[in-house]
């Protein structure tokens, strides 16, 4: 008499492992993490250009249409609260007494130093341009008001 004993066999253990593995990649694959805090990097960007550029309209609409001093023609990164703005443009005019914003908004990946990441500009009709040059996934997010 001899007995079998249940079980699974090393062949049936191989071809599980095999076919969960592939399955893991394709789902990985799909999911695609790195492109989804791309696009979360990408939609806060959209968010604080917004911003940047509706507090130097709140601004101008309080000071008879004036537009801070500090915005050049040329786009020149925006600098941090509470940062030395040695060459970058100062908007500290819109977190004073937190009136227009509570502080600059920060790029969520880059922006070194005291450079917000953000980027801002005017042109000879006073109409201005935010941007955001960091975008990730081959975007370009701008807005001009």
């Amino acid at each position: 008499m001899t007995s079998h004993k249940k079980g699974f066999t090393l062949i049936e253990l191989l071809v599980t492992i095999g076919m969960l593995s592939v399955l893991m990649s394709i789902v990985i694959v799909a999911i695609n993490p790195s492109k989804q805090i791309a696009n979360s990097n990408n939609a806060q960007r959209k968010v604080d250009i917004n911003a940047l550029a509706n507090a130097v309209y709140q601004y101008a609409s309080d000071n008879n249409g004036t537009l801070p001093a500090a915005i050049s023609t040329t786009p020149t990164e925006v600098c941090r609260t509470g940062g030395t703005c040695t060459g970058l443009i100062d908007l500290s005019v819109l977190t004073t007494n937190e009136k227009y914003l509570i502080k600059i908004p920060q790029d969520p990946t880059n922006g070194s130093g005291n450079s917000s990441g953000y980027r801002i500009s005017r042109n000879a009709n006073g109409r201005i341009t935010v941007s955001a040059p960091y975008a990730q996934n081959g975007e370009t997010i701008t807005v001009s008001q």
